[in-house]
């Protein structure tokens, strides 16, 4: 496998920078980046630092910087040293300037102020940490999205992707004997639920390597298959007798599967606003 070197120069966190890296490196098959991050990066000082490091480990370079003389900077430096230098999001800004009839701000890290997003998104995180696993059922109606699965169901992870995206998320499992909390279904149709489920022969490994990881005995009814089919059944009823949309996360990423909920509630508040 190939491995090349990745400086990532960013006047911001770098979130962005390095969520569109990350989207374009899995087009391609056999490469490994050996990323180099650099954020907050405000002054010509710290381009001399980071100008170095190219210069040592010289690599593909994309950055994220408004100030035109940093950009010259880095741009002229990276020409010395003979390397591509990318700016990442000329071409959208450049499109929304052109569209909107509008200067670019060109101000750093607009999108990471203490706008009222912002908080939003400290309170949806705040509301799934509190709700996560089936804690705090009394107040469910203040979810946004509630996802109910078996066990091992990435109930708990997109439930926080979708709390970074500003969603309050509840989760709440499905537990053989164990009756699901009454206030799940006197819900208005404001709260979308939504049934995670997945093929029961992945469900078994994947509880099995919990276990292993956890050094605690593979031998329990847990990981049994016909068992775990027997509650991957009954929560598919369950779903279908509610109504409750159903999303099979056997072959998605949490961020397919977030992306799918997010499109499903979406739908539904369109619905409801009519």
């Amino acid at each position: 496998m190939a491995e090349f070197h990745l400086h990532l120069v960013s006047d911001s966190t770098g979130e962005t920078l390095q969520s569109m890296t990350k989207a374009a490196l899995v087009q391609f098959e056999g490469v490994t980046p050996v990323e180099h991050v650099w954020t907050l990066t405000r002054t010509v000082r710290q381009l001399d630092d980071i100008l170095e490091s190219i210069m040592k480990k010289p690599g593909l370079v994309l950055y994220t910087l408004v100030s035109k003389e940093m950009r010259d900077v880095l741009e002229m430096g990276c020409q010395r040293v003979g390397v591509p230098c990318v700016s990442v999001l000329d071409p959208v800004l450049t499109a929304f300037s052109d569209f909107l009839g509008k200067e670019i701000r060109r101000l750093p890290g607009r999108q990471h102020m203490l706008d009222k997003n912002y908080f939003s998104r400290i309170e949806a995180l705040n509301f799934t940490m509190a709700h996560d696993d089936g804690q705090m059922t009394d107040d469910l109606y203040e979810a946004q999205i509630i996802l109910v699965g078996v066990s091992r169901t990435s109930k708990t992870p997109t439930s926080f992707y979708l709390a970074h995206r500003g969603f309050k998320t509840a989760n709440i499992p499905i537990v053989p004997s164990i009756s699901l909390p009454e206030s799940l279904f006197a819900l208005n149709r404001r709260t979308m639920v939504i049934g995670l489920t997945t093929s029961p022969d992945r469900l078994s490994e994947i509880r099995r390597n919990r276990l292993l990881s956890l050094n605690q005995t593979v031998e329990t009814d847990y990981v049994d298959r016909d068992r775990i089919k027997e509650e991957v059944i009954f929560a598919r009823k369950l779903f279908t007798r509610e109504g409750w949309p159903i999303i099979d996360v056997t072959r998605r990423s949490v961020e397919e599967t977030a992306a799918q909920i997010v499109t499903l509630y979406n739908r539904r508040q369109e619905e409801l606003s009519r």
